[in-house]
């Protein structure tokens, strides 16, 4: 039996319509009785009670794709195992379908025309007529405009918004500074600035005394792995389009590295209430 407040929650959440914003921030707002700290941790509850789990998802065709959140959500509790053979499926489902292309042969290239029959000369040619040559349009030499001064690093943007996402982890412009570098090498390892910004602000404590300090364990501790790199013994492999994300933290990962949807270090920590 769940307590009220995740009950609460649950039952908005199954009410909600495929595709509705599940994120924390967004439920608060529609949650007169909770807030963003009490509405993480319900959905916590209720993903190690098996009823939801947060997922990474690719989104797009060819060039153009991204990652995405999703959150699978289930009336029914279910364990673990369940939940493994489901978001397997799942993937296979979204796989993209190999494509056939038809290329038309190409024309065939129109025949020359046939050079014109020599006529035989019955007296002297006619005089040469000179052709004077069409002036040239005087060259004009090109202005160069001033370049643009380049704006902020993604990762020095993604810090500075921080505190307009949560005034706990309000930062200056100096800090973003120095922990610019730290930032950019998420970014460097595929993540976006939505990614970057969930993981940093999910499940925090009631106060923070040093965003400063708080921000950079944060970029240490729950850096993401980085993509092996491509190589030809490789490339006929399938990438992932499904990763598992902790509904704690947000630190994604294989479906196996889970348990009740929270990643080791979560599960370690205990919940926060």
């Amino acid at each position: 039996m769940l307590p009220d407040r995740e009950r609460h929650i649950a039952g908005y959440v199954d009410a909600l319509p495929e595709g509705a914003a599940m994120d924390i921030k967004s439920l608060a707002k529609s949650q007169p009785l909770y807030g963003q700290m009490a509405v993480g941790s319900a959905l916590r509850a209720l993903g190690v009670a098996g009823h939801l789990r947060h997922v990474r998802c690719l989104s797009g065709e060819g060039d153009q794709v991204r990652w995405v959140t999703r959150t699978f959500w289930s009336r029914v509790a279910h364990d673990n195992e369940w939940w493994h053979a489901f978001l397997a499926a799942e993937e296979r489902r979204s796989a993209p379908m190999p494509t056939t292309k038809t290329v038309d042969p190409p024309e065939p290239a129109p025949a020359p025309a046939p050079a014109p029959a020599p006529v035989p000369a019955s007296g002297p040619g006619p005089e040469p007529v000179y052709v004077p040559t069409q002036p040239t349009a005087p060259v004009v030499p090109q202005q160069r405009t001033a370049q643009p001064q380049p704006g902020p690093s993604p990762a020095f943007a993604a810090l500075a918004r921080l505190g307009r996402t949560d005034s706990r982890l309000a930062l200056s412009a100096a800090d973003c500074a120095a922990l610019e570098q730290a930032a950019g090498e998420w970014f460097a390892r595929g993540v976006d600035a939505d990614y970057l910004t969930h993981a940093l602000t999910a499940g925090l404590p009631a106060s923070v005394d040093s965003p400063f300090g708080f921000v950079r364990r944060r970029l240490h501790d729950k850096l993401p792995p980085r993509l092996p790199a491509t190589t030809p013994a490789t490339q006929a492999t399938p990438v992932r389009r499904l990763m598992v994300e902790c509904t704690e933290c947000g630190a994604p990962g294989r479906p196996e590295a889970f348990r009740d949807g929270l990643c080791r270090p979560c599960r370690e920590s205990g919940p926060v209430v």
